[in-house]
Formats: C-alpha cells, sequence, structure tokens
C-alpha cells in the first residue's frame, strides 16, 4: 500500500504548483449565513483553471514527471472534472492524453475535455469497465496512469487548496469538503491535521464513504443514484486510508437539499457551482454535521451543464 501523504508533501506540491494554478478567492455571505447558522467561507475552486480543483492534483502529477514518461503521454478514467484537469495539464505539457470516459458521463464536461486536446474513449458505466479500457490503453499505447484519486500526488495536489484557505482564515473551527473518490476530503484532512478538524459530504444515493467511515471496512462497490456526477465513484484504498486516520465525520444530503444549496450559493453569492460542490452546503443546513463557529467549505467545482442548472 502506498504510504499516507503528509503536511510536508502538500507543501511541496504547493512550491511545485506556483504559478501554475489560480490561488483561488474566498467569499462569505451575511445572508447564507443567517440561513445555514454558521458564519461560511467559500473557497471558490469552482473558478480554478478547468473549473474544478481536480487541477492541482493532475497538475502535481505532470510536474513531477520524467521526459521519458512524458514522452509516453498519460491515461486516466474520469466521468468528468479529473478529464478536464487531466487534459488541459497535459496540453500545457506538451503530453499525449487519452481520457476514458463512461457512458452517460456529463455532455457538457465531455466537450470541454476533448476541446482540451485529449483523446476520449467511451466505456460501459462501470469501475471495472474504466479500468479495463484504461489497462488495454496501457498496454496497446504503453500510456502511464494518473489515477483520478487513489495516488498520493493527487491527494497532495489536492490539499494545496485547504493549505491556501488556512493560510487567509487561520481562524477556521472546521472545513467541510464533498467526497467521491476521496481526493479533495483526503488532501484536506491532510493539510489541515492539528489545526482544525475537516469533515466530508455526499449524496444518500452514492454514501459509500459514510458507510466505510462508520463500519470501519472500505466499501468497494456500489450503484449510485446521485444528480451528483462528480461523487458516484467509490472511495479509493489510499483515501479511505488517510480518511479513516485524519477525518472527523461524513454527513450525508438528499438531491433535493443538494439543488437547493445550488440555488441559495447562485442567489446570495452569484456563484454557479455543480451538484457536487453543493453537497457541503446541503449537509450543513440539514444538521449532519456537528460544526459550529466558522466554517470552511471548499466548493470543488462549477463545471456544470447549463440546462441542467437552469
Amino acid at each position: 500500500m502506498e504510504e499516507m501523504p503528509s503536511l510536508k508533501d502538500v507543501e511541496d506540491a504547493a512550491k511545485r504548483l506556483k504559478g501554475k494554478v489560480m490561488r483561488t478567492p474566498i467569499l462569505s455571505s451575511r445572508l447564507l449565513n443567517e440561513r445555514l447558522g454558521v458564519q461560511v467561507f467559500l473557497k471558490c475552486e469552482n473558478l480554478q483553471f478547468a473549473g474544478a480543483f481536480k487541477f492541482r492534483g493532475a497538475s502535481n502529477v505532470i510536474s513531477q514527471l520524467t521526459p521519458e514518461e512524458r514522452s509516453r503521454g498519460v491515461v486516466t478514467h474520469s466521468s468528468g472534472n479529473h478529464a478536464q484537469a487531466l487534459a488541459l495539464a497535459a496540453k500545457r505539457a506538451g503530453i499525449k492524453a487519452v481520457i476514458v470516459m463512461p457512458e452517460g458521463s456529463n455532455p457538457y464536461k465531455r466537450a470541454a475535455t476533448e476541446a482540451h486536446g485529449a483523446t476520449v474513449l467511451t466505456c460501459e458505466n462501470s469501475q471495472a469497465a474504466r479500468e479495463a479500457m484504461c489497462r488495454e490503453e496501457m498496454d496497446r499505447e504503453g500510456l502511464l496512469l494518473v489515477h483520478p484519486y487513489d495516488d498520493a500526488r493527487i491527494i497532495s495536489g489536492a490539499g494545496t487548496a485547504a493549505l491556501e484557505f488556512l493560510q487567509e482564515r487561520p481562524d477556521l473551527d472546521a472545513i467541510v469538503t464533498p467526497v467521491g473518490g476521496g481526493g479533495l476530503l483526503s488532501g484536506t484532512a491532510t493539510a489541515a491535521e492539528g489545526r482544525c478538524p475537516v469533515y466530508g459530504s455526499e449524496p444518500e444515493g452514492a454514501d459509500d464513504a459514510h458507510r466505510g467511515f462508520t463500519s470501519g471496512e472500505r466499501v468497494s462497490s456500489q450503484t449510485p443514484h446521485t444528480i451528483s456526477d462528480g461523487l458516484r465513484t467509490c472511495l479509493g484504498v489510499l483515501n479511505f486510508q488517510v480518511i479513516r486516520a485524519r477525518v472527523a465525520g461524513i454527513g450525508l444530503v438528499t438531491d433535493d437539499e443538494t439543488l437547493e444549496a445550488m440555488r441559495w450559493v447562485k442567489f446570495h453569492t452569484g456563484q454557479a457551482i455543480e451538484p457536487s460542490s453543493a453537497v457541503p452546503i446541503a449537509a450543513l443546513r440539514n444538521g449532519s454535521l456537528p460544526v459550529s463557529g466558522k466554517v470552511g467549505v471548499i466548493l470543488s467545482g462549477g463545471n456544470v451543464d447549463p440546462a441542467l442548472f437552469e
């Protein structure tokens, strides 16, 4: 098993990514605070390059590749945000990228991935099918796998968002993120360890992280039913290890609560966020997280289909 990343790994990633990623703004809204009953600060990774925090992890991996690895090109499987992030990071570095996307992926995210110059392949909508097609491409083309979340370099890169957050808001009493594969949550918990508790949040229709966190046994498969397309994957092995060791709890929300949270964020801050980003706001509203005082929320992405948002 890969060793858990440390705070130093996150700090090293931040140095590596300086000038390559955007230092995203932090917003607050008095009316949103009143609705939620806590003072909320929003770290706007929806404004990050490629529209999501995923660009941090992808860029951290790409920046560490050897010349030989760069010449081979990279491959990954993703339903959306990691696909776009790796495609853009690879394009900036002049590296070939092949992205495996499952059937039913958000067409808006697929189009954006292709616009960044990546080759997009379609597979059946299952984890096994994603991984199988990636292996085929690795064997056929000699491509290097950049896993969307189960990789210490991805986790460390994702953690740089929380590192920035705490540099600007060292008085936070807690940080909340969404959780799908676990890259953002495990990276945030690594960056914030010893400074403030970190909580995850996920849809009731894709609750593998909550079940695994409660039972102590990682859930390796599920059939997700949620509007939050970025949270339909199961926790990675390394991610689960980090989350069990460093995360304080995981809240659950319904899709209706998520949609309401999307509306609130747009109305009170002007930010158009995707459903996955709204899940932490919904968890604060429904009381499934034991937080109070000043709470930081990482808005994970803004790559929402305009038709869905309307």
